[in-house]
């Protein structure tokens, strides 16, 4: 009998996505119940050399496709298009969701961004008919427009995380609007961009905070936690609903000898400081902003700008990725 692994061990606490684009990895470590991914996942796929074809031709079927779409560049069309063909590569290996992050640059616009997730869900459709529409998770920064925008998605029908999460307060309105999905950072993303840098106050209390709350009042969301940096953190959160998890970090887990040393935070009897009684913000964007500015005053504000700042910076890049074999 093969020796258990920190996979295995974490399995049996906690459902296990993987956050790529790449297909061999799902099919290295799985199983899998999601495939998580966002703009920098898709350009870091996308630069490999192996992927040129699919670019070019995601650039012929964007340059068909594009009179359906007023307003909308060639360059984002055929980024979005190659998203979703790598999102169908992988989609066999997994049994959930495939997730897609709509274009950053939409962060503050609610009626841009449901038209961006709607026409991810066409995409599907024209790239392999018959595709089941309840396979897709559209990923939507936690602004208050981006949830606004999860609102109406869910109540037609399509399946919505609610991304770059790192409070209670945007917790709180995700439940409310109805999001499949939740994603805290645990740490803030300049982590992985800034050689060096390590993430004073790691979110990791506040996932649990966040799903007894959900249980407290019986929301339907599921905590799903992201932007993960080590083996540790991960079995930190071991009882959370899911986890999203690196390539690096997967295949550190996969070895016999990644068993955890540390014990989950949902193992302990003190659970985090939660509101004694359910709260609301959906009716009252005021409340909600100043309750968000507030949080830590105003740290936890800087690193949502900061996240979509970076996902725009990896937007510009994959616009410079097709131009360039647009030439």
């Amino acid at each position: 009998m093969a020796a258990q692994t920190g996979l295995d061990v974490l399995r049996t606490r906690t459902i296990v996505d993987c956050d790529t684009m790449d297909k061999e990895v799902a099919k290295t470590f799985g199983p899998f119940q999601d495939c998580t991914s966002n703009q920098a996942i898709a350009y870091g796929e996308l630069s490999k050399p192996e992927h040129r074809e699919l670019i070019t031709s995601s650039i012929s079927e964007a340059k068909n496709l594009l009179s359906r779409f007023s307003g909308l560049s060639l360059e984002d069309l055929a980024i979005e298009i190659a998203m979703v063909k790598l999102s169908l590569r992988i989609a066999p290996h997994i049994r959930g969701y495939v997730h897609i992050q709509t274009n950053p640059y939409y962060s503050y616009s609610v009626e841009k961004t449901i038209v961006n997730a709607l026409r991810i869900i066409q995409l599907f459709q024209h790239l392999q008919p018959g595709f089941e529409q309840s396979r897709v998770c559209i990923k939507i920064p936690s602004t208050w427009e981006g949830m606004m925008a999860c609102r109406a998605l869910e109540q037609a029908g399509v399946h919505t995380l609610a991304t770059t999460l790192f409070t209670l307060t945007q917790a709180v309105l995700a439940a409310e609007v109805g999001c499949t999905y939740i994603a805290p950072y645990v740490n803030q993303l300049k982590v992985h961009f800034e050689p060096g840098f390590t993430d004073p106050n790691k979110l990791l209390p506040l996932c649990v905070a966040i799903q007894k709350y959900y249980e407290s009042v019986k929301a339907k969301t599921q905590v799903l936690p992201a932007s993960l940096t080590s083996t540790d953190e991960i079995f930190a959160v071991a009882g959370v609903h899911h986890i999203t998890i690196a390539p690096n970090l997967l295949a550190q887990l996969a070895r016999p000898d990644a068993v955890p040393q540390i014990q989950s935070l949902f193992d302990y009897s003190a659970p985090a400081a939660l509101p004694t009684s359910p709260l609301s913000f959906v009716n009252d964007e005021s409340a909600y902003r100043l309750a968000f500015t507030r949080d830590h005053h105003g740290a936890s504000e800087e690193k949502l700008t900061q996240a979509v700042n970076i996902f725009c910076d990896m937007q510009d890049k994959l616009v410079q990725l097709v131009k360039a074999n647009a030439a």
